[in-house]
C-alpha cells in the first residue's frame, strides 16, 4: 500500500526513461509523484504545460514558444503529453545530446511537420524566442541579431540559401553542428539558470 503512488510507474517506461535521460530513478519517482499531482490523468495539456513552462522564464513571455515546444513533443497529436512525452520533452530542452537536442530543434522548426523548413518558419521559431528574452537583455544583442527578423536573416545567409529554399533535417543537423553560431541563433539561454 505505501508503494502505491510509485507503483503506478510502469517498469517499462521507467527503464525506458532511464536509459534514454540522464535521469536516475529516483528523481524520475519524484517527477512522476510531481506529474500525477499536476495531472490526475496522467496527461497534461497544453495550457498546462504552457504555464509551468512560464515557471522557467518569469521575467519575459515563453508561451508561444511553450506551444512550438508541446506541439513538437506532442508525438501521438493528441493534444496532451503522457508521463513519458514530458520527461523526454524536459530532457531533450535542458540537458540532452547535441544531437539529438539538433533532432528536437529540428522538429520545432518544422512547424509544418513537412520534413523540411522554411524561412517563415524559422522566423516563427525566432520570433517566440524573443518573446523569452527580457528587454534589458535585447538591448544588449549585436545590431545585426537584435530582432526576429534579422536573426532569421542572418540564420538563413549561414545555411547559404535563397528567400524561398527550404533546409532538410540533416542538413540543419550538419550545418549547427559545424557552426557555433547557428546553434547560439536557435536557442535562448536565459543569463541566469537556477539549479534546483
Amino acid at each position: 500500500m505505501g508503494n502505491s503512488k510509485s507503483g503506478a510507474l510502469s517498469k517499462e517506461i521507467l527503464d525506458d526513461l532511464k536509459s534514454n535521460t540522464r535521469y536516475t530513478e529516483d528523481e524520475l519517482f519524484k517527477w512522476y509523484e510531481s506529474f500525477k499531482k499536476q495531472c490526475p490523468d496522467g496527461k497534461i495539456s497544453r495550457t498546462d504545460f504552457e504555464k509551468i513552462y512560464a515557471n522557467f522564464f518569469p521575467n519575459s513571455d515563453p508561451k508561444t514558444y511553450a506551444r512550438h515546444v508541446f506541439r513538437s513533443f506532442d508525438t501521438n497529436d493528441d493534444g496532451t503529453l503522457d508521463f513519458r512525452e514530458y520527461i523526454i520533452a524536459l530532457h531533450l530542452t535542458s540537458s540532452g545530446k547535441t544531437s539529438l537536442k539538433l533532432e528536437w530543434a529540428f522538429s520545432l522548426f518544422d512547424v509544418d511537420r513537412n520534413g523540411e523548413i522554411s524561412k517563415v518558419e524559422v522566423l516563427e521559431i525566432i520570433t517566440a524566442i524573443f518573446k523569452m528574452i527580457p528587454p534589458q537583455e535585447q538591448k544588449n544583442l549585436p545590431e545585426d541579431e537584435n530582432t526576429p527578423q534579422k536573426r532569421a536573416d542572418k540564420l538563413w545567409a549561414y545555411f547559404k540559401k535563397k528567400e524561398n529554399d527550404k533546409i532538410a533535417e540533416g542538413e540543419f543537423i550538419q550545418g549547427v553542428m559545424a557552426n557555433d553560431e547557428i546553434m547560439r541563433l536557435i536557442q535562448y539561454d536565459p543569463k541566469v539558470s537556477n539549479k534546483s
